[in-house]
């Protein structure tokens, strides 16, 4: 319920906790009987002139020999579960052309034809307690990393803490620049978003970037990686309503790779060739440098029975879909303060919706268009939610069980 989760934002920083993603320690998780418990050691900082050096971001290759530990994300877990709207599986339709507002010719909130697809954010309700908590937690972050040897965790953990630390970054920064349009378009010292080394580890500077292909496409094989770096934009892989763990990132990656293939951001059919998103294209130097076959064998592995068939039906690939619009309840603009009405007789009072002046009429018109998808799709018998499992580790399991390679 909408209403739930804008009293939870406003009520104040749900982040803004000292060292909230804190290493789990031996009493909350007690080794089983005969299990040795290992600690990872405390690390000096990085050499000065590190930041200067071609592999000044090589402390931060996976190790060999990992040794067992967690790191807690609740709060960011909980965070995410209060601050996004999940739009439910595609329905490979686009979303109509919005009307403008009743009485005008203006039109407010997202214009794309895949806003009913993946998940937009409530960054209107983000006040500037909240904003700050995104920095703060993304700093508690860094601390872990100058506290524990990220590297010699197991690989799962590894890559939760890059997608999540990636994620935490992206939200800070879009969120102090909105109102804004599109998420590329934000700068920082003159730099790029992108390419701004904003993020410090172990007094290395780090961009989002370095934390994608630096980090993350350079030690890990699996392309499925890529649908877990939430961009800002609608027509990128969604924010998903969970953190990333060592438990659960492998198959929340898999559901992520499923929503956005099946999705027309993913795939759609261009005449006789398959226009696939830009972002295959951007990380093809890593997964697919045999572009049109690689890509294709990737997507055969999670198409479900539409796009199989637009792979049957198609022998070339193109990357040519993409949408740079916020993915945002509000498409980035503060809704109107004037001409609010009801998006349809008790839509005011409907608790799913939840409209209010705060929300928009845009947005709720949008609420509403979603609400009247997922009651179609369940006419249909059509699924509305996807859902993973989380690996269970037992005891005498090596570290690295399960792990994304």
């Amino acid at each position: 319920m909408l209403p739930k989760s804008v009293m939870v934002l406003l009520v104040g920083s749900c982040l803004a906790a000292p060292m909230a993603a804190h290493a789990a320690t031996p009493d909350a998780h007690p080794p089983a009987e005969g299990e040795k418990l290992h600690f990872v050691p405390g690390l000096d900082q990085a050499r000065p002139d590190a930041s200067l050096s071609p592999e000044r971001l090589a402390i931060f290759a996976p190790s060999a020999d990992p040794i067992r530990h967690t790191i807690d994300y609740e709060i960011w877990d909980f965070a995410l579960k209060n601050m996004i709207v999940s739009m439910g599986p595609s329905t490979r339709q686009g979303a109509p052309r919005p009307d403008p507002i009743t009485g005008s010719r203006i039109k407010q909130g997202p214009q794309s034809r895949y806003r009913l697809e993946g998940s937009l954010v409530l960054f209107n309700f983000f006040d500037q307690d909240v904003i700050a908590s995104f920095k703060e937690y993304r700093q508690d972050l860094e601390r872990v990393a100058a506290t524990l040897d990220i590297a010699a965790l197991p690989r799962n953990e590894q890559l939760a803490f890059w997608l999540n630390l990636h994620n935490v970054a992206m939200m800070e920064q879009v969120a102090k620049a909105w109102p804004i349009r599109e998420p590329h378009a934000i700068e920082l010292g003159g730099q790029p978003l992108d390419e701004a080394r904003f993020i410090t580890l172990r007094g290395i500077p780090v961009s989002l970037r370095d934390i994608r292909e630096n980090i993350v496409f350079r030690h890990w094989k699996d392309p499925k990686v890529i649908y877990g770096f939430w961009r800002g934009e609608i027509g990128m892989p969604q924010l998903q309503p969970h953190a990333f763990t060592g438990g659960n990132v492998s198959s929340l990656l898999d559901l992520a790779a499923a929503d956005f293939i099946n999705s027309l951001r993913g795939t759609q059919k261009n005449g006789s060739e398959l226009a696939v998103s830009q972002l295959y294209a951007e990380v093809a130097p890593f997964y697919f440098p045999d572009f049109d076959s690689d890509v294709r064998t990737h997507l055969a592995k999670y198409a479900e029975a539409p796009v199989a068939k637009l792979l049957a039906q198609t022998s070339r690939t193109s990357p040519t879909i993409r949408d740079p619009d916020i993915a945002d309840l509000n498409g980035g603009a503060r809704p109107a303060s004037y001409l609010f009405v009801s998006s349809a007789p008790g839509a005011m009072d409907d608790p799913l919706v939840g409209c209010t002046e705060k929300v928009g009429q845009a947005a709720c018109d949008l609420l509403l268009d979603r609400a009247m998808k997922l009651q179609r799709m369940i006419r249909r018998d059509q699924p509305t939610t996807r859902v993973f499992f989380s690996n269970i580790d037992l005891p005498g399991d090596p570290p690295n069980k399960n792990a994304v390679e």
